[in-house]
């Protein structure tokens, strides 16, 4: 254990306190002991029964390792711990009982309430962790810590003010939790909006009133003729470009509506891949073209290009410039994202484009449609491991195609309840806000002495104070003479 009360840190200016409160640093008050990795380690058994605390114990109350105990300082639920080492140093959190790992430390406060000193080492985090020390991994700033000024309060006053901040959060976090859940069914409901449209249920009344010129039938063989056409001949082999796709067997399909038709998305779309011009030539990437990778993508009409490359790197990769309105969608890493592009550009091997050349299909149709396809592709393989989509299951994925003008009333239905979902989303999220706000305001009064009122015949804290440094001195003492 240490004492730690450095003064290296300067303060020119503490405000005033309540009356029987006083400042003191931590230094002064609190004792320390710093988490080992024991000798041995495994899973749960008859030797190994005691968790070990890594990072991901203290923060998920998961244990994935267990130890016999040994020589190693060990910690009880009412404890405080503390991250010293690592990105998260300075997040403060209750103890579970077990052992300390290395990169945690068990803060002992002595007489001070602990969960007062819980919650105001909550309101420091950012200070800690925005001041570390280290180059490499990360860690507390003892100097910094040991100096951070403490607004003691009376013992008795300490746990009214606990009691009072565990009230109020009690009912915050209530609200909260609603929010979220009310969060969640918005999710929900954006998801089955999707599922009607493309069931045909949101149009249902609309197409009693407008039958279509064309069904989509008609408008398939339009779009593969098209195609065939555009696609032409190859050259070298004689052989039309254009590739017949297998016919859709609609038999385990949902039944469409009248007029509608199940495709195949390769029937369609062409279909092209990505790539990464070479890092290492820097001329490649001082150029104008937008270039994206799954990174860039954050929603389905929102991407925004970080990086922008050249006409050579496109000519000396394998990456491919695609014209605004074609669907990027990501196959590999960050599955299951798609967007649509508003401009040309390039983008990387994690994607797919979906490039309409006959202009007959309405492009905001298919991403929202293929938004929710992807989305039942990985639904359909969880708990299995896929790397990704493939080009030719990008290709084979079916399509529910309705006559193009319902395809535009499509959208239409489903944009204007989703900019209703979105205004209600927006109101959740600044709710959120507000709480967070809120909880920062309860502890921001609690220590400055105005959450609940002082009592006159409370023991001020100089007396308490007092006992906790010749409680320290003490314990200084006894461990010299044990050397």
């Amino acid at each position: 254990m240490s004492d730690n009360s450095k003064n290296d840190y300067k303060i020119t200016y503490l405000p005033p306190l309540p009356k029987g409160w006083v400042w003191v640093r931590l230094g002064e008050v609190i004792q320390f002991v710093k988490g080992k990795k024991p000798k041995n380690l495994g899973d749960k058994n008859e030797f190994f029964k005691i968790p070990y605390i890594n990072i991901e114990a203290f923060e998920l109350k998961r244990f994935t390792q267990f130890t016999d105990g040994k020589d190693v300082p060990t910690c009880e639920p009412d404890d405080i711990l503390i991250v010293w080492d690592g990105a998260r140093c300075g997040l403060v959190g209750r103890g579970v009982k077990g052992v300390i790992g290395s990169t945690l430390a068990k803060l002992d406060c002595g007489e001070i309430y602990k969960s007062f000193l819980f919650y105001f080492l909550q309101t420091k985090y950012e200070y800690i962790n925005k001041h570390p020390r280290g180059v490499g991994i990360p860690h507390v700033e003892p100097n910094l810590f040991w100096n951070i000024h403490l607004p003691l309060p009376p013992l008795a006053e300490q746990q009214r003010i606990v009691a009072k901040i565990e009230e109020l959060f009690t009912k915050l976090n209530a609200g909260v939790e609603a929010l979220k859940k009310a969060k969640e069914q918005i999710k929900r409901y954006r998801q089955a909006v999707l599922k009607y449209a493309f069931e045909g249920k949101l149009t249902e009344e609309w197409r009693k009133e407008n039958k279509p010129k064309e069904t989509a039938k008609e408008l398939l063989e339009k779009i593969k003729a098209e195609r065939k056409k555009k696609l032409g001949t190859c050259l070298l082999t004689g052989r039309k470009k254009y590739k017949e796709l297998p016919p859709v067997d609609n038999s385990e399909l949902p039944e469409l509506p009248e007029g509608w038709v199940w495709v195949r998305v390769g029937e369609i779309y062409d279909i092209i891949g990505g790539g990464t011009p070479s890092t290492k030539v820097d001329k490649y990437w001082k150029g104008d073209i937008p270039w994206i990778t799954s990174a860039d993508i954050h929603g389905l009409k929102n991407m925004k290009p970080r990086k922008f490359i050249t006409q050579e790197a496109i000519l000396n990769s394998a990456t491919n410039l695609v014209p605004e309105n074609s669907l990027i969608v990501v196959t590999r890493v960050g599955l299951g994202k798609i967007a649509i592009t508003k401009i040309p550009l390039c983008f990387s091997q994690d994607s797919q484009a979906l490039i309409d050349r006959t202009h007959l299909i309405y492009p905001e149709y298919s991403l929202y449609c293929l938004s929710q396809i992807i989305q039942i592709f990985k639904y359909k393989n969880r708990g299995t491991t896929i790397s990704g989509v493939t080009k030719k299951q990008l290709s084979e994925l079916e399509f529910p195609l309705p006559p193009l003008p319902e395809q535009h009333k499509i959208v239409e239905e489903i944009e204007r309840r989703f900019s209703v979902a979105d205004e209600v989303e927006k109101v959740i999220d600044n709710s959120l806000k507000q709480a967070e706000r809120l909880r920062q305001s309860i502890l921001k009064k609690a220590f400055e002495g105005k959450l609940v009122p002082q009592d006159p015949n409370d023991e001020p804290a100089e007396k308490l104070l007092e006992r906790i440094r010749k409680e320290k001195l003490d314990f200084k003492n006894k461990k010299t003479k044990g050397r």
